[in-house]
Order: structure tokens, then C-alpha cells, then sequence
């Protein structure tokens, strides 16, 4: 039997210090296991995270036709807003080791819900950017794919990586959930019954996490799913060990001097640009340039969420059977290519040709994902490889944030769209090369 924290005298050396260790084996037990409730609490939650960031392409040209605001003022909002989703990505971890997932969780929604309401009242730019930037930007961000990688790890000793891939998904099904009614709000009764939309759904979602989402199954008395013994949380539960946020630094420190990081992070830095910053941001404003209902470009962002449920699925099968450098280099590669014939394909009504990149992009959205957690893990090993990907996913929403400036500026100094596209294809272009020449393998750091 093992002894918990606060042991009494005489219990076995490191008893109470709150290491991970397992206890005596759990009795056998019917039904399902809570590992799914929790599983499927997070999944509504990384779903309603990527609604809410979304939210922002249906209600750009609403919020400037309202307020006559520029589109480089509403897309540095947006900047704000995809930055601090991804630099606060690692440090939400740290903070989910100190105060618990559900806290943090709570809280996140909280912060989405008052961000987005309050956007109700503003009257000035930089209202937009500390509700829509900072508030938004801070409670999604502590509700990015990071999040899914705790929970996996924590609650799963088997089916981590099919649990990885649905949170993965999950962050493409909140567009086809929340942006067709967003849109039909933003274009009927108006963008501020849409942000309310955003606001009461976020805050529902807070008993569902308070009620079903515990930070370790032995908070609950059971094992992980997969294993007969249960774990002895960590630390946190006593107070001692060292700071989450020091270790997520010195990770990083660790990190830098090899050069797969700095490869995995600049294109994910590119895929991001190429995703959540030029189509997410501005794809239902470019398509309204060429005559197509915002409505209508709506559902096909919304269209794209589809086939990358699908796509993601088996870029994560793929991944176990293909050297994942090869599969970033090709998925890099076709989107770049791709995104130089945009402007050709986009006009007022939806043709095959626009229909067809729908479908492949939407394929290759988040494909680059699991490649990418899977070299962390190859270049960094297991214990460090959700700390890397933290840092890497911040990169990728740098990424996103510069292209969603970029993107707006150049429509605005240009008239039209077109150098964006170009932009981001030669960057896509640039990431396959690196992928391609990125080394096969070495051994994890320390």
C-alpha cells in the first residue's frame, strides 16, 4: 500500500513528497470510464475556444461598418488576440499544474465570456483590443491543443493517441458549430446579439467543467484509463516543488541550442500563418471583395472544419507509419501551392474550383499537428515533448497574428488581397524545404 502525502513517521524514503508513484490496484469497475466524461468535457471545451477565435472573421466588416473603423484597426484586434492565444499556451499549463485544469478552465471561460459581452457597450478601438485582444485572446489560449496534451497524459495509460487527435479535431469543429450562426446573427439582427451568442455560451459551459472535470483520476479514486493501478498526483497537492513556470522556461532554454526546435517552431510559425491568421482572419472578407455573400463564405470556413476532422484522423494514422518529416514537407508543400490560386478561384458563387481547395485545405488544416507533436517528442523526448509543443504552438500563433496584421494592411494599402495569398504560399514553400532537410533523428536533450 502506498503512503500519500503527510505519511507518518517511518513511511518508506520519498513517502509524502508527492511524486508520481502507483498505488495498490483499483478494484475492477463496470460502465464507462470517467476518463471519457472528462475527455468529452475538454472536447466541448477546445470546441467552443475555436468558435470563439473564429468568431472574429464573421464580424470584421460588421464591426467596421458600425464604427467606420479601418480594417488594419479591427485586424490588429485580432493580432492581439492570436498572440497572447498562443504565448499564453505554456504558461496556462504551468498554472494548470499549480491551480488545477478545472480552475484554470473556469476561469478561461469567464474571461471569454466577459470579453466577448462587453464588446456589446465599447465605443472605441482600443475597447475591441483589450476585450476581443487581451480578454479573448488570454481564455482561449488557456484552452489551446496544449490543454488536450495534459489531459491525454494524465487521464489515458492507453488511447492517448487517439484521444490526441479528436482534442486536435476539436479545434476545427467549433468553426462549423458557431460561425454559420454567427454570421446569420452578424447579417440579421446584428453583431452585438452574435458576441452575446458567444458570451452566454461560453459562460454555460462553466458548470459542465466544474461539475464533470477533475485535475487527476485519483481525485476521483481510479486509475487512468488503460492502467489497474492508480497514480499519486504530484507536488501541486503538497505545496512543494519547483515553480511549472521556471520549469516551462528552462525547457525552453534547453530547447534553443538544437536546431529541430528552431525548425519546428518557424513552420509552425508558417503553418499558422497560412491557417487561423489569413484564412481564419480573412478569408469571409476576401471572398465578400468578389461578390460572395459573407454568410456564404461563412459556411465554407465552416465546410473546412468538416473535412479536417477527417484529415487530422489520418495525418495521425499516417504519422505512425510515415517518418513525419516527410508528411510536414508534403503537407507544407501542397498548401503553399494551393494558396497561389486562391485569388484565381474565389468569385460570387461557389464553383468547383473553390469547392475543391474547400476540401483539400480542409484536409490539410491541422494535418500538420500530430508530425509535429511526434518530432517533439523523437528531438525532445516524452517527459519534455508537451512543454516544447507549448513553445512551438506559440509560435505558431505569432505566426498567425503577423499574417491577420499583414493581411489587413495589405488590403488596405492595395485594394485587394492578393499579395497575402502569394505571401503565405512562398512561406509554405519555404517550410516544406525545411521539413524535407530537418534531421531524421537524434537523441532526446539531458
Amino acid at each position: 500500500m502506498s503512503i500519500r502525502p503527510g505519511a507518518p513517521p517511518g513511511a518508506p524514503p520519498g513517502a509524502g513528497t508527492g511524486h508520481q508513484r502507483a498505488t495498490e490496484s483499483a478494484p475492477r469497475r463496470s460502465g464507462v470510464h470517467r476518463a471519457w466524461f472528462v475527455a468529452a468535457a475538454v472536447v466541448s471545451a477546445l470546441i467552443a475556444a475555436a468558435g470563439f477565435r473564429s468568431s472574429t472573421g464573421a464580424l470584421i466588416e460588421p464591426l467596421e461598418a458600425t464604427f467606420g473603423w479601418s480594417r488594419t484597426t479591427t485586424s490588429g484586434a485580432v493580432t492581439v488576440n492570436l498572440v497572447l492565444f498562443g504565448v499564453t499556451a505554456p504558461f496556462a499549463a504551468a498554472l494548470m499544474d499549480r491551480f488545477g485544469i478545472r480552475r484554470v478552465l473556469s476561469v478561461a471561460l469567464v474571461l471569454v465570456s466577459l470579453g466577448s459581452g462587453l464588446t456589446i457597450w465599447m465605443t472605441a478601438p482600443w475597447q475591441l483590443w483589450i476585450l476581443w485582444g487581451l480578454l479573448v485572446g488570454v481564455g482561449t489560449g488557456a484552452m489551446a491543443l496544449v490543454l488536450g496534451s495534459i489531459v491525454a497524459n494524465r487521464w489515458f495509460q492507453t488511447r492517448r493517441g487517439l484521444v490526441t487527435g479528436v482534442f486536435s479535431a476539436a479545434s476545427s469543429t467549433g468553426q462549423l458549430v458557431f460561425l454559420p450562426a454567427i454570421a446569420t446573427l452578424a447579417e440579421g439582427p446584428g453583431w452585438r446579439y452574435a458576441a452575446g451568442l458567444t458570451s452566454v455560451a461560453a459562460l454555460a459551459l462553466v458548470p459542465i467543467i466544474v461539475g464533470v472535470v477533475r485535475d487527476w483520476p485519483a481525485d476521483v479514486g481510479v486509475p487512468p484509463y488503460g492502467s489497474d493501478a492508480i497514480a499519486e498526483p504530484p507536488a501541486r497537492h503538497t505545496g512543494r516543488g519547483s515553480s511549472p513556470a521556471a520549469r516551462a522556461i528552462q525547457v525552453l532554454r534547453e530547447a534553443g541550442p538544437v536546431p529541430a526546435f528552431w525548425v519546428l517552431a518557424g513552420t509552425f510559425f508558417v503553418c499558422g500563418w497560412s491557417t487561423n491568421g489569413l484564412i481564419g482572419t480573412h478569408f469571409i472578407p476576401a471572398a465578400h471583395d468578389h461578390g460572395m455573400p459573407a454568410k456564404t463564405a461563412a459556411s465554407l470556413l465552416a465546410l473546412i472544419g468538416i473535412f479536417d476532422i477527417l484529415g487530422t484522423v489520418a495525418s495521425g494514422w499516417l504519422t505512425d507509419r510515415v517518418d513525419p518529416r516527410l508528411l510536414l514537407a508534403v503537407y507544407y508543400a501542397l498548401r503553399g501551392l494551393s494558396l497561389l490560386v486562391v485569388p484565381a478561384v474565389l468569385g460570387p458563387d461557389v464553383q468547383p474550383s473553390l469547392f475543391l481547395f474547400i476540401v483539400f485545405y480542409g484536409l490539410d488544416w491541422v494535418a500538420t499537428v500530430p508530425p509535429t507533436m511526434a518530432l517533439c517528442r523523437i528531438h525532445f523526448g516524452l517527459e519534455r515533448s508537451s512543454v516544447v509543443f507549448g513553445w512551438v504552438f506559440a509560435s505558431h500563433m505569432v505566426g498567425a497574428g503577423i499574417a491577420a496584421a499583414y493581411a489587413g494592411w495589405m488590403r488596405e494599402s492595395t485594394g485587394d488581397y492578393f499579395a497575402a495569398w502569394l505571401t503565405a504560399g512562398g512561406l509554405c514553400v519555404l517550410a516544406a524545404a525545411a521539413c524535407y532537410v530537418m534531421p531524421r533523428r537524434r537523441e532526446p536533450i539531458g
